[in-house]
């Protein structure tokens, strides 16, 4: 009983992580209509900042809560990537891109984001991944670029993708980051850490953004506001990083190649965007691709 025990333990922990993986995935997915949607009534530097303010805030009163004790020394150079990467630099960035591209082209960002994380991940860790697995990633994420380039009718390398590109790279990093301090700390107090730590940056970029940026209070762009700073900035992460720490960054990092193609869908209910025609052909080779990562990386 106890070997059947030991071996039931282990799947256990595979799926909680992966479903935990999946609601993170889904949370994020809202992100860029919830962005459109808060860019009505806020503008770039004032959005970032307040998200970040109300995330900061959020999290502080979950840590009080908890009688959370402040982590390690050796966590901060971490949690400092996360900051970087989760908190400031990649929701101002793609703001920014935003304001200048489509929900469907700037979503060819998430479809690059997986292997990036996985990448990165890989290489902190001095690990080394199955060719298959790396096939199956790059796979993936091609057909999610192509996707999301033939939805932008081909357009090419304009300032909105450099956004894109370099928010990327430091969103990987934060990512990568936080799922390994998430096997030491708990993966709620991993964000909830960084959103406070970053509370100064934040609460400056909101001062600042609302003197110099116009303010309409509108439905839509409260509620934007409201999900960006309630789940994408902190509950989102929570569940996410706890799916890394369960199974490992580069599985989980896969999952997101969902990502796109669930914006695509709240895209055309929220935004009223018309329905991409490949979304189906689309969506089925990510599920494939998915299929073949979560075979292929056994480790973490």
């Amino acid at each position: 009983m106890s070997a059947q025990n030991s071996a039931i333990a282990p799947l256990s922990v595979a799926v909680t992580g992966t479903v935990q993986a999946a609601l993170g995935t889904l949370a994020f997915s809202f992100t860029f209509p919830a962005m459109t949607w808060a860019l009505r009534g806020f503008g770039p530097w004032t959005l970032t900042g307040l998200r970040g303010v109300l995330a900061g805030l959020l999290a502080a009163a979950c840590l009080a809560a908890a009688g959370a004790r402040m982590p390690p020394r050796s966590a901060w150079p971490g949690l400092a990537a996360v900051v970087a990467g989760c908190v400031v630099g990649f929701p101002l960035l793609s703001t920014f891109a935003l304001q200048q591209a489509s929900t469907a082209h700037s979503a060819v960002v998430i479809g690059l984001l997986p292997l990036a994380t996985a990448a990165v991940a890989a290489r902190r860790a001095g690990a080394r991944l199955p060719r298959a697995f790396w096939l199956a990633a790059f796979v993936g994420a091609l057909a999610v670029l192509a996707f999301t380039v033939r939805q932008s009718h081909g357009a090419g390398l304009a300032t909105a993708d450099l956004y894109l590109f370099v928010g990327l790279l430091i969103c990987a990093a934060g990512y990568a980051e936080g799922g390994r301090l998430a096997r030491t700390l708990p993966g709620w107090q991993v964000i909830a850490w960084s959103l406070v730590a970053a509370l100064p940056v934040t609460a400056v970029t909101a001062a600042l953004g609302l003197a110099a940026e116009p303010v309409h209070w509108t439905f839509r762009g409260v509620t934007g506001l409201a999900y960006l700073g309630v789940v994408s900035q902190f509950l989102g992460f929570v569940v996410w990083y706890r799916g890394m720490a369960a199974i490992g960054v580069p599985r989980a990092s896969q999952l997101q190649l969902a990502q796109p193609l669930l914006t695509i869908c709240w895209a055309v209910l929220l935004l009223a965007e018309p329905l991409p025609a490949l979304a189906v052909p689309t969506a089925l080779a990510v599920v494939a691709c998915i299929a073949v990562t979560q075979r292929t990386a056994g480790g973490r």
